[in-house]
Protein backbone atom coordinates (compact mmCIF):
# COMPACT_ATOMS: atom_id res chain seq x y z
CA UNK A 1 0.00 0.00 0.00
CA UNK A 2 2.90 2.28 1.09
CA UNK A 3 4.81 1.64 -2.61
CA UNK A 4 1.58 2.29 -4.76
CA UNK A 5 0.87 5.66 -2.71
CA UNK A 6 4.32 6.65 -3.10
CA UNK A 7 4.40 6.02 -6.79
CA UNK A 8 1.73 8.36 -6.99
CA UNK A 9 3.24 11.25 -5.32
CA UNK A 10 6.93 10.06 -7.27
CA UNK A 11 4.67 10.47 -10.39
CA UNK A 12 2.62 13.91 -9.49
CA UNK A 13 5.95 15.68 -8.20
CA UNK A 14 8.24 14.98 -11.34
CA UNK A 15 4.55 15.78 -13.64
CA UNK A 16 4.66 19.49 -11.65
CA UNK A 17 8.51 19.65 -12.13
CA UNK A 18 8.26 19.96 -15.83
CA UNK A 19 5.14 22.07 -16.03
CA UNK A 20 6.51 24.54 -13.65
CA UNK A 21 10.29 24.27 -14.77
CA UNK A 22 11.53 27.70 -16.65
CA UNK A 23 11.94 27.53 -19.87
CA UNK A 24 15.53 27.98 -21.52
CA UNK A 25 17.05 31.44 -21.03
CA UNK A 26 17.28 31.80 -25.01
CA UNK A 27 13.56 32.77 -24.10
CA UNK A 28 12.66 36.36 -24.45
CA UNK A 29 10.69 38.59 -21.98
CA UNK A 30 10.19 41.39 -24.41
CA UNK A 31 7.44 40.60 -26.90
CA UNK A 32 8.03 39.65 -30.64
CA UNK A 33 5.71 40.90 -32.48
CA UNK A 34 4.36 40.31 -36.12
CA UNK A 35 1.89 40.93 -38.71
CA UNK A 36 0.06 38.59 -40.65
CA UNK A 37 -2.22 38.75 -43.89
CA UNK A 38 -3.85 36.08 -45.75
CA UNK A 39 -6.50 34.73 -47.65
CA UNK A 40 -9.76 32.89 -46.96
CA UNK A 41 -12.53 32.14 -49.62
CA UNK A 42 -11.07 35.15 -51.80
CA UNK A 43 -11.07 37.79 -49.37
CA UNK A 44 -7.85 39.30 -47.24
CA UNK A 45 -7.69 38.88 -43.80
CA UNK A 46 -4.88 40.80 -41.65
CA UNK A 47 -3.79 40.28 -38.39
CA UNK A 48 -1.27 41.76 -35.71
CA UNK A 49 0.30 39.30 -32.99
CA UNK A 50 3.17 39.09 -30.14
CA UNK A 51 4.48 36.53 -27.94
CA UNK A 52 6.40 36.68 -25.14
CA UNK A 53 8.03 33.50 -23.29
CA UNK A 54 5.55 30.28 -25.26
CA UNK A 55 2.25 32.43 -25.00
CA UNK A 56 0.89 34.61 -28.01
CA UNK A 57 -2.15 36.76 -28.55
CA UNK A 58 -2.89 37.75 -32.16
CA UNK A 59 -5.92 39.87 -32.97
CA UNK A 60 -7.13 39.92 -36.71
CA UNK A 61 -9.92 40.51 -38.88
CA UNK A 62 -11.19 37.55 -40.98
CA UNK A 63 -14.26 37.44 -43.64
CA UNK A 64 -17.06 39.44 -43.43
CA UNK A 65 -15.55 41.74 -41.34
CA UNK A 66 -15.56 39.42 -38.31
CA UNK A 67 -13.12 40.57 -35.75
CA UNK A 68 -11.49 38.55 -32.97
CA UNK A 69 -8.47 37.63 -30.87
CA UNK A 70 -6.87 34.38 -30.46
CA UNK A 71 -4.86 33.21 -27.36
CA UNK A 72 -1.64 31.16 -28.90
CA UNK A 73 1.02 28.29 -27.79
CA UNK A 74 4.35 28.29 -28.99
CA UNK A 75 6.63 25.10 -28.27
CA UNK A 76 9.97 26.90 -28.23
CA UNK A 77 12.65 25.04 -30.60
CA UNK A 78 16.14 26.36 -31.23
CA UNK A 79 15.40 27.52 -34.92
CA UNK A 80 11.28 26.65 -35.12
CA UNK A 81 8.56 27.25 -33.24
CA UNK A 82 4.76 25.39 -33.90
CA UNK A 83 2.07 27.07 -32.32
CA UNK A 84 -1.98 26.08 -31.66
CA UNK A 85 -4.12 28.54 -30.74
CA UNK A 86 -7.85 28.96 -29.90
CA UNK A 87 -9.73 32.27 -30.06
CA UNK A 88 -12.91 34.08 -30.67
CA UNK A 89 -14.76 35.86 -33.00
CA UNK A 90 -17.38 38.11 -33.79
CA UNK A 91 -20.22 38.24 -36.27
CA UNK A 92 -21.30 34.48 -35.81
CA UNK A 93 -18.50 33.21 -36.67
CA UNK A 94 -17.65 32.15 -32.74
CA UNK A 95 -14.87 29.74 -32.00
CA UNK A 96 -11.39 29.64 -33.83
CA UNK A 97 -8.36 27.26 -34.25
CA UNK A 98 -5.50 28.10 -35.32
CA UNK A 99 -1.83 26.53 -35.75
CA UNK A 100 1.53 27.22 -37.18
CA UNK A 101 5.08 27.45 -37.46
CA UNK A 102 6.84 30.12 -37.52
CA UNK A 103 10.92 30.46 -38.58
CA UNK A 104 14.35 32.65 -37.33
CA UNK A 105 15.07 34.00 -41.17
CA UNK A 106 17.90 36.23 -39.30
CA UNK A 107 18.63 37.09 -35.98
CA UNK A 108 16.58 39.79 -35.37
CA UNK A 109 13.33 38.82 -38.21
CA UNK A 110 11.32 35.59 -38.11
CA UNK A 111 9.02 34.19 -41.01
CA UNK A 112 5.93 32.17 -39.97
CA UNK A 113 3.28 30.49 -42.22
CA UNK A 114 -0.15 28.78 -40.87
CA UNK A 115 -3.93 28.09 -41.34
CA UNK A 116 -6.41 29.95 -39.43
CA UNK A 117 -10.48 28.43 -39.57
CA UNK A 118 -11.94 31.93 -39.71
CA UNK A 119 -8.76 33.53 -41.61
CA UNK A 120 -7.43 31.14 -43.90
CA UNK A 121 -3.44 30.29 -44.53
CA UNK A 122 -1.87 33.31 -43.61
CA UNK A 123 1.80 34.21 -43.70
CA UNK A 124 3.50 36.32 -40.87
CA UNK A 125 6.44 38.71 -41.03
CA UNK A 126 8.27 39.74 -37.74
CA UNK A 127 10.86 41.38 -35.26
CA UNK A 128 12.86 40.03 -32.50
CA UNK A 129 14.21 42.84 -29.97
Amino acid sequence: MKSVVFMKILITSLGLLVLFTPNQASAQIVPQPWISVGEKDGEVTYAVGARALSLGVEIGTGADSSTGVDILKFVNLPVISPYVGVGLYSKDQGVAFSGGVQANATKNVFLGAGYHSIRGFNGQLGVKF
